[in-house]
């Protein structure tokens, strides 16, 4: 735990950290100004999924603000926050200071990847809550139609989108535990955000082809859009519980090849 809250007043000092939440949090806001200042409204399909409805329902901003985030600024910042755990303290020459206390290896990876996980969850929670406000002052909250064409009252929508975020953010973890393995190997936090950013457009490019569609039940990219069955009535839970389980096979695997490899590392810096 003192590893931990070591890591998170760390993180809590970088000025980056506030700057990264505050370009994630842009997004809704632009949402809702550009669609309140609009004279016409976006076609049905135009932009994120929802994004069209929310002149007409101010609780799909925070959905469709995610959906945006999600295809890259989301991953992106993933990706940073994973790629400089362990990376950036060898970049500074700070490693060797870390690993001179009490603690193992294993609990100083443990409490990077935590705070680099908390990083993201913190940043989608602020988008949800700063979207849903924005939605809510200037297009009202009303009950949620689903995909399926149902009516679900406020709570209920507000519920499923909460689903909605907690499966996106199983995804984001993907991703930062991608970036930990990365940074366990190297010591550049560049190599290890864009590294594991080009995995992920790796996959997504080979599950674009015909050719390459077997691999689509392994590759946690071929899940992206699981988080629309919770807007089916009823709602699709297979895909829901297969994209759940993947996300989990490569969080264990990911975070448990980090620790095999940085418990073996020689600390040159």
């Amino acid at each position: 735990m003192k590893s931990i809250g070591r890591e998170t007043v760390k993180v809590l000092s970088l000025k980056r950290t506030y700057l990264g939440w505050a370009v994630l949090t842009l997004v809704p806001i632009i949402m809702v100004l550009a669609l309140d200042l609009s004279t016409n409204k976006p076609p049905p399909g135009e932009g994120p999924p929802f994004f069209s409805n929310i002149v007409n329902n101010g609780v799909f901003v925070p959905l469709a603000a995610i959906a945006a985030l999600s295809a890259f600024l989301l991953p992106l910042a993933a990706a940073m926050s994973g790629g400089y755990s362990i990376a950036g303290e060898a970049e500074m020459g700070t490693m060797k200071t870390w690993l001179v206390r009490p603690v193992s290896r294993g609990a100083v990876l443990l409490s990077k990847w935590f705070v680099a996980v908390a990083y993201v969850f913190v940043a989608m929670a602020i988008v949800g809550v700063v979207g849903l406000l924005a939605g809510w002052a200037v297009f009202g909250m009303h009950p949620l139609v689903t995909l399926s064409g149902a009516t679900v009252s406020v709570p209920h929508g507000l519920w499923l989108i909460a689903l909605t975020y907690l499966l996106i953010f199983m995804e984001m973890m993907v991703i930062v535990s991608f970036a930990v393995l990365i940074s366990a190997l190297t010591d550049s936090s560049l190599a290890s955000a864009v590294g594991s950013l080009v995995i992920m457009l790796i996959m997504a490019a080979l599950i674009a082809f015909s050719y390459f569609s077997f691999l689509k039940p392994y590759l946690f990219v071929s899940r992206t859009e699981a988080w629309m069955s919770f807007f089916r009535t009823p709602i699709h839970w297979t895909p829901i519980r297969d994209a759940v389980i993947t996300y989990a096979i490569y969080i264990v695997a990911l975070v448990g090849a980090a620790w095999f490899f940085f418990r073996r590392k020689d600390i040159l810096s």
